[in-house]
């Protein structure tokens, strides 16, 4: 039992309103939003000014894209690209990036949340105040079929830049020079209460091209779940007398792939293999091959192995096809649901297929409500990547009161989208490739 502390919140079963304007499609609503300068009028995204972000960061690099707020899955991003310097054109990265599902199953298995389309996520969107977005500018998001009508716009959108330490540093091979930058990130994030937690959806776009994806869970152990036993809960307070319920939280991103204006991206696995040393080579030798994905996948990610998205028209400078690599964050995969035993889908784009659990719109007869069942071997030419990352939360006398942030996500880093590293100094311009010192 994890019901909200504040009145214009409802329990995980108040959704019907919310569910029923998702069906007939009536998703979508957004507030003012403030549009940094632009670089050029067409390097801007395909939306109204109102809807635009647009950051050119400290180190050179412009990222601009398209928002707006749905009544389940909050905040989406749209028309998202990167502009590094030295590229006269932004580079399209995304269509559109947004959660796919909160799953929640409780260890004692009584209970089994889907946040999204089952519990008012989209509905629990948080007031920021100045502080909460140091720097930035704090948007106003109208919500869509808001529990409250006669307030449904919420200063909880923030956008603002912060600094992540080295981007790079090198020591020249004479004389003292070192080059180095300090790495420079646009930051967009929401706070969204479902029950006694709070998440803040965090989205981070660097200065080289790397995008970050990240939910954290704060706020409260709910205090209706202090009934478990020895193996499903942990006691929280004196002695131990009050069991927390452990429970896992489940978060799936939808990203539909947008390689320069694209939508018809490669999608390749890699797999490395170690072998003992052999024909009198010193070491082990370690030998990578490609496999091309031309179905839809349900994929495991394992020693060793990584997937990329291919550009099917656009190629570097080096005449490289352009590519960004899913790189998973720390997990702890949930094997009690079939949707939830692999850490990446590849899916054929259904316009019906926007959740990856309890999917509320209407694909279709037989079709399935999970990502699991969207993968039945089409082939894959508009490839959507559902990507599932999990946390086991047991909980701890430290959760308490208010508990820590616990993140969990996963980045997409750029592979041969710019001929070199994008922050690459002026004087170290002229070195790519084969570089022979002395040459």
């Amino acid at each position: 039992m994890r019901v909200n502390r504040i009145s214009r919140a409802r329990s995980r079963t108040a959704v019907g309103l919310s569910v029923a304007a998702l069906a007939v499609g009536a998703t979508t609503a957004a507030g003012p939003a403030v549009a940094q300068p632009k670089a050029a009028p067409a390097a801007a995204p395909g939306c109204s000014t109102a809807y635009k972000i647009e950051q050119k960061l400290s180190t050179g690099t412009t990222w601009r894209m398209c928002w707006h707020y749905e009544s389940e899955a909050g905040l989406v991003l749209e028309d998202i690209s990167y502009q590094p310097k030295g590229e006269a054109q932004p580079i399209k990265v995304l269509t559109s990036a947004k959660l796919g599902q909160i799953h929640v199953p409780y260890d004692d298995g009584k209970a089994e949340y889907d946040d999204l389309t089952g519990a008012g996520f989209g509905q629990g969107l948080m007031q920021m105040a100045p502080g909460e977005c140091p720097g930035g500018t704090i948007k106003t998001v109208k919500i869509p079929n808001a529990w409250d009508p006669q307030h449904p716009n919420v200063n909880g959108l923030c956008t603002t830049t912060r600094s992540r330490g080295h981007a790079y540093r090198m020591e020249a091979d004479t004389g003292n020079k070192v080059y180095q930058t300090q790495g420079k990130d646009l930051l967009i994030y929401t706070v969204n209460k479902v029950g006694w937690y709070e998440y803040i959806t965090e989205w981070r776009f660097q200065d080289d091209g790397t995008i970050n994806m990240n939910i954290g869970a704060t706020g409260s152990l709910s205090p209706g779940d202090y009934d478990a036993g020895d193996g499903r809960g942990w006691p929280i307070g004196k002695g131990a007398k009050a069991y927390a319920t452990s429970h896992s939280h489940n978060v799936f991103w939808r990203l539909d792939f947008g390689l320069d204006g694209s939508s018809k991206n490669k999608v390749e696995q890699y797999d490395s293999v170690v072998s003992p040393p052999r024909n009198g080579n010193e070491g082990p030798t370690n030998k990578t091959t490609r496999t091309k994905i031309t179905k839809e996948l349900a994929g495991d990610a394992e020693n060793m192995r990584w997937w990329r998205v291919v550009s099917d028209t656009g190629k570097n400078k080096d005449d490289h096809a352009r590519s960004y690599e899913i790189v998973p964050g720390a997990t702890t995969k949930y094997l009690g649901r079939p949707f939830t035993k692999h850490d990446v889908y590849f899916t054929e784009y259904k316009k019906c297929e926007q959740f990856a659990t309890n999917n509320l719109l209407n694909c279709g007869a037989g079709a399935g409500t999970s990502v699991d069942k969207y993968v039945n071997g089409q082939t894959l030419t508009h490839p959507i990547v559902w990507v599932n990352v999990g946390f086991h939360h047991i909980a701890r006398d430290e959760d308490q009161q208010p508990m820590p942030v616990h993140w969990q996500g996963f980045s997409l880093a750029p592979r041969d989208v710019t001929a070199m590293n994008p922050l690459t100094p002026p004087e170290l311009a002229d070195q790519n490739g084969h570089v022979e010192n002395g040459s």
